[in-house]
This record gives structure tokens, sequence and C-alpha cells, in this order.
């Protein structure tokens, strides 16, 4: 494990996505709020790359931006060397939320749905790799069932097999498994992991958790406090699981950077 502040290393110009100096702003009916402030990072392809940071530092604001959703007021988002200006299938999101499922349509044909839709592929074809996915995230079981006989586990499966299905360039997940419990959110994490095993691909996944951004990732960008700037890069996560302690270490690293009495006189500086 390795960790650089105040900046990402560079991915090389082969990056996949390319977030380069990006503001984002948005309005409330008193004031413009600054939610990021010229963050920048890389993300190569099969990378499990997290964004973590306190609430209100921006980390969902950016996978917004990266999904097309939102507009930066400085900076540019590049995938594969070309500007986000829209959402895209390249980009595929699972959010936390529970309803991001059609409720009328069974598991089989919420996966079909975006790949008839937006993939513009045959009824038969998109019923064999949605039926590929579903196998993957084990709910063969469950093709016929509709969302509301589901557990909130279940779901997160079905969204996760979703997205996987367009076989995006990456997959941006917002605190996927937040609403969860402890166990059933550990239980999803390791199967997040061996999902990627199979397949290895790109994840952009955001959370607060420091305990989960170790366990899910392999790389870690840190954001500061509101508005999120980047405070540092942990690299080579996975070393650090592999040692006895090594989490337990990492973790409080992470925790004394992110929370120091430094980092809270820069933000009230910054405010």
């Amino acid at each position: 494990m390795s960790l650089s502040e105040r900046g990402a290393p560079p991915a090389g110009d082969n990056a996949l996505l390319d977030v380069r100096d990006v503001t984002l702003r948005y309005k409330t009916p008193d004031s413009l709020v600054t939610a990021t402030r010229r963050v920048s990072f890389q993300v190569a392809k099969g990378d499990r790359y997290v964004l973590l940071g306190p609430s209100g530092c921006g980390k969902s604001t950016l996978l917004k931006a990266v999904g097309g959703y939102i507009f930066p007021d400085e900076g540019d988002i590049r995938i594969k060397g070309r500007t986000v200006k829209e959402p895209g299938a390249d980009r595929m999101m699972v959010f936390q939320e529970f309803d991001q499922l059609l409720p009328w349509k069974s598991v089989l044909e919420n996966v079909m749905f975006p790949l008839i839709h937006a993939r513009k592929m045959t009824r038969r074809a998109a019923e064999e790799r949605a039926r590929t996915y579903i196998e993957k995230v084990n709910l063969t079981r469950a093709v016929d069932a509709l969302p509301h006989t589901l557990s909130g586990g279940m779901k997160q499966r079905v969204a996760i097999a979703r997205g996987m299905a367009m076989e995006p360039d990456i997959l941006l997940m917002d605190e996927p498994f937040a609403a969860l419990d402890a166990l059933t959110r550990r239980r999803m994490q390791d199967e997040l992991l061996e999902l990627w095993e199979g397949t290895r691909f790109t994840v952009l996944f955001v959370t607060h958790s420091i305990a989960e951004a170790i366990r899910v990732g392999n790389r870690i960008l840190l954001l500061s406090p509101h508005p999120g700037r980047v405070k540092a890069v942990v690299e080579n996560v996975e070393a650090a699981n592999r040692k006895e302690g090594g989490a337990t270490r990492l973790e409080q690293e992470i925790n004394d950077l992110l929370f120091s009495e430094e980092t809270q006189r820069g933000d009230a500086s910054h405010g």
C-alpha cells in the first residue's frame, strides 16, 4: 500500500476515465454551493476505484457528472479520450435506493429493458444476455419475480446485473449497499468482489465508509470535507488487505488523514 497526498498520480495516456480539475456547483434557494473544487483523478480499465469522503464532500455529485447528468463549471471529464456531454450506455449507474427497478416488470424484464431500448438488441439476444448476468448474481430462480417480492439485497443484485448486462466501459455505483443491514452489506461486498474476479469490469464506487472502501477498492481517492478537494490517493489497497492487521492500520491512517485538525482548519479557511 502506498499513499500519496494532494493529488492522483497519472494513470497514463490510456486511462479509461480522466477527470481533470473539475469544479462542480449547484444552486440552492439561498446560495450557489461549491460541491467540489478542482478535483482530478484517473481510472484505468479494470480498476475498482473508490471515491471516499464524509457526507457533503461532493462524491455523489462527481459520480453524476461522470454519468453525464450534470456538467462541470470548470474542468473536463473524458471517457476513452472523449468529453462526457450526456448520459450514455458506456456508463451505467447503480444507486442505493431500492426503487430503481421497474415495479411492473419481472427480474428478467428489468435486466432486458435497457438492452432493448439503449443497445437496440433483439428481444431474443437481450434475453440471452440478461439470463447470463442474472446467473452471475445468483438470481436464476428469481427471473420471473416482481421487485416487490425481493429483499433489498436481491433488488441490488438485479440492479447490478442490469448494469453489467449493458457491458459498459464503467459501472458507476453510488453507495449501493448503504441502506442494507450490516450482514447483507458484507455479503453484497463479497459478491461484488467475486463478480469482479470473473469479469474484471471497471467500477467507480462512492462510499462514506472507510471500511467498505478498503474492502471493495483497489485504489481510493480521499476527498476533504465540503467543498470536496483531493486530499490523497491510496494505491495498492489489496496489498494492505493481504497483511495481518493491514486493513485495520490502513483504516486508522485514512481516518486520521480525512479528519485531522489540519483538514478541518483548511476547510474552514475555504468555506
